[in-house]
């Protein structure tokens, strides 16, 4: 139960910010524009904001078993990711140098830094990265010679130029908003892939942020996928980001 909680907990900050509005990927499509401009709009489309909280509805599914929970998500741009849930009983809070968390429930907790996210994803990450791919950004900050565009009759497909056995990223992004609607990473020898499919944006203070997101983690022919739907979403209000680790809990055995 806690390992599935902490695991889930981390897909979804990995992975995530009114109304709902599907983007359109007919119009503007430019045959001519360079992976180099492609990119740099993309970049520009970068949310901007102070802090971020919404509800965030979660749909865990591995085979035949699936479970939902409802979430509150706190963020503070650059400094903080904050999760509460099952009534205050399980937190979860990263930063640039740590990942904390407790579980009331069992009474144990984590305190550690992000080998425990890396592990679980097989790549390196860092906070920056994160707070990216939960806003809708390019999961890494790719340099732009660094990549090519591949051949696509609706979305521009950014692809790395050179091949490489250990990872391989994916950029698909909208011609009309320049905002993500997918990316995918590939590990060859692994044999893992991981595919992210922003469904639709919402409009909050003239920016999009995703609303519904689809994961897709396939290991060794084994199939887990998240839904994620973020609600009642309110930027640039004052936070607070409570977490004390508690006393005489035991830690989690990763």
């Amino acid at each position: 139960m806690v390992k599935k909680l902490m695991y889930t907990l981390i897909a979804v900050l990995v992975f995530s910010c009114g109304t709902s509005k599907k983007i359109d990927t007919e119009p503007l499509r430019d045959s001519k524009m360079k992976a180099k401009q492609i990119l740099k709009r993309h970049q520009n489309q970068k949310a901007n904001f102070s802090t971020l909280q919404a509800r965030l509805k979660v749909e865990l599914t591995e085979g035949n078993k699936s479970q939902t929970h409802t979430l509150t998500l706190r963020m503070e741009r650059g400094k903080t990711i904050w999760v509460n849930a099952f009534l205050n009983m399980v937190r979860l809070k990263i930063t640039p140098e740590k990942v904390q968390m407790y579980n009331k429930l069992d009474r144990t907790f984590f305190d550690g830094d992000y080998e425990i996210i890396n592990d679980f994803l097989g790549i390196e990450l860092n906070f920056s990265n994160l707070e990216s791919a939960l806003l809708g950004d390019a999961l890494f900050n790719p340099k732009t010679n660094a990549l090519k565009r591949e051949p696509n009759q609706t979305s521009y497909v950014l692809a790395p130029k050179n091949v490489n056995e250990l990872l391989q990223v994916f950029y698909y992004i909208n011609p009309g908003s320049f905002k993500l609607e997918g990316q995918s990473v590939y590990q060859p020898i692994e044999n893992r892939s991981l595919d992210v499919n922003y469904q639709s944006f919402q409009a909050i203070d003239a920016q999009l942020f995703p609303k519904l997101i689809t994961i897709k983690v396939l290991e060794n022919q084994k199939e887990t996928s998240l839904k994620l739907n973020l609600k009642s979403v309110i930027l640039n209000q004052p936070l607070r980001f409570p977490f004390k680790m508690p006393t005489g809990y035991k830690p989690i055995d990763f």
